[in-house]
């Protein structure tokens, strides 16, 4: 469990091909304290165990499933990914609880400076959208964000604070860049529940 909540931009250090999946090396240095084998870590958004630690960074393996369903399977040397250690018991949640469990790839279809913050316009996948709310929660590439808008169907906006811009990944984001995401925790429960009632509509 994580808050989405950033605690370091890494770097991708290597990729390379097994059996199973990818052996990815993650270039880091904040998220090593403490840090230990099978530990849990969220990459990008996706929840990661650790396989193995060097000197400046650490190892995971990921799996068919997991790079089938994120953006893994396009990773590129040394691109920046954001980095954020297991949840404690003893930790502040200033974000919003994220499984680190990611629902789909979304698509930036614009951004906008506004003043001080930059607006993103992302093309979620339908799960996704259909628990997404104004002003809810919504995790990109593992950062914890509220919905400022849903200006189209299966479009969410996001509206990025200097901080966060400047500590994460996002000022990479282009239009057409693929981003992981993950649908908000608690409305995803709600529906799959409505649905499993056959309840589509209230």
């Amino acid at each position: 469990m994580f808050t989405g909540l950033i605690e370091e931009v890494g770097r991708l250090a290597f990729v390379e091909p097994t059996e199973r999946g990818l052996r990815i090396s993650i270039a880091a240095e904040r998220v090593l304290q403490g840090l230990q084998l099978g530990d849990s870590i969220s990459i990008d958004g996706v929840c990661q165990t650790i396989v193995a630690l060097t000197d400046r960074g650490f190892i995971v393996e990921a799996m068919a499933p997991t790079i089938a369903r994120t953006t893994f399977g396009s990773l590129r040397p040394n691109q920046p990914m954001n980095l954020e250690r297991a949840l404690t018991l003893s930790s502040r949640l200033g974000g919003h609880l994220v499984q680190g469990h990611v629902d789909g790839v979304g698509t930036v279809r614009g951004l906008e400076h506004e003043g001080e913050h930059v607006l993103i316009d992302i093309e979620a996948p339908e799960y996704v959208a259909d628990v997404t709310v104004l002003h809810g929660s919504i995790a990109v590439n593992g950062v914890s964000l509220t919905v400022n808008a849903l200006p189209q169907p299966n479009v969410v906006q996001v509206a990025i604070i200097p901080h966060t811009w400047e500590h994460t990944n996002f000022a990479q984001l282009t239009p057409g860049t693929l981003v992981n995401l993950e649908g908000d925790m608690i409305g995803k429960f709600v529906v799959e529940y409505l649905k499993r009632r056959g309840i589509h509509a209230i």
